[in-house]
């Protein structure tokens, strides 16, 4: 609602996606339903993440990996032109632990023994959430692309979620992704979760791919 203030759009209807590192690509899903359904004409979505605020910076395997950062897409039907072929979506709340910052809201409070156990920053599994991801990853973009009957060697551009350039290099390797098909600027911005994919938006046919906490995942392919 405080952007929706700051742009002065009165009229429009405002609500949060809390999907983590997978935000963009479910808000994109949403969007493109309200739209089909005719229920909205114009649809502005966000990702944007300020991760800086709940890193340990004492432990290095998560505080080098992650940044700061925000990109926005308008969203309207336009018979005439390109857009959002497809997305798949999908979750596995049993690994929610893997990656995940333990304290915060109703389940785990914000009190002195909470923070000084450190239940308010980010804590990742590496190990297990590299594993997890990559299968994820790979599984939503080739379901992605069976849906839209295209494969990639008609794909201009895949844009990974930039987790860390081990995974993306692994989804790369698997799905058989040339090198100039894919996208990083992981070295640039970090890990900026669910703004990582929007901040790379450009392009003709694009494939995006994300996995996050949750453990969340998706993917869609775009006409740019």
């Amino acid at each position: 609602c405080l952007v929706q203030q700051k742009l002065g759009a009165r009229n429009a209807a405002t609500f949060d996606i809390e999907a983590a590192c997978s935000g963009f690509i479910y808000a994109l899903e949403i969007g493109q339903q309200f739209i089909m359904s005719r229920t909205y004409e114009t649809v502005l979505i966000i990702g944007a993440e300020r991760l800086s605020s709940i890193v340990n910076w004492k432990d290095r395997n998560t505080c080098v990996l992650f940044g700061d950062g925000a990109g926005a897409a308008i969203l309207q039907h336009r018979p005439d032109a390109h857009g959002l072929l497809t997305a798949c979506m999908g979750a596995d709340g049993d690994k929610a632990m893997l990656l995940c910052m333990p304290g915060g809201g109703s389940r785990i409070p914000a009190t002195t023994d909470s923070v000084e156990a450190g239940l308010h920053h980010l804590q990742m599994d590496g190990k297990e959430t590299f594993r997890n991801a990559v299968s994820a990853m790979c599984t939503a973009a080739q379901e992605a692309l069976r849906r839209c009957e295209v494969d990639m060697s008609q794909i201009k551009l895949m844009i990974p979620h930039q987790a860390n350039r081990r995974i993306i290099d692994a989804v790369g390797e698997r799905l058989a992704v040339k090198p100039g098909q894919l996208f990083v600027n992981l070295d640039r911005y970090g890990n900026t979760s669910a703004a990582s994919v929007a901040i790379a938006l450009r392009g003709d046919l694009v494939l995006m791919v994300v996995f996050g906490a949750g453990l969340t995942w998706a993917a869609a392919v775009i006409e740019w």
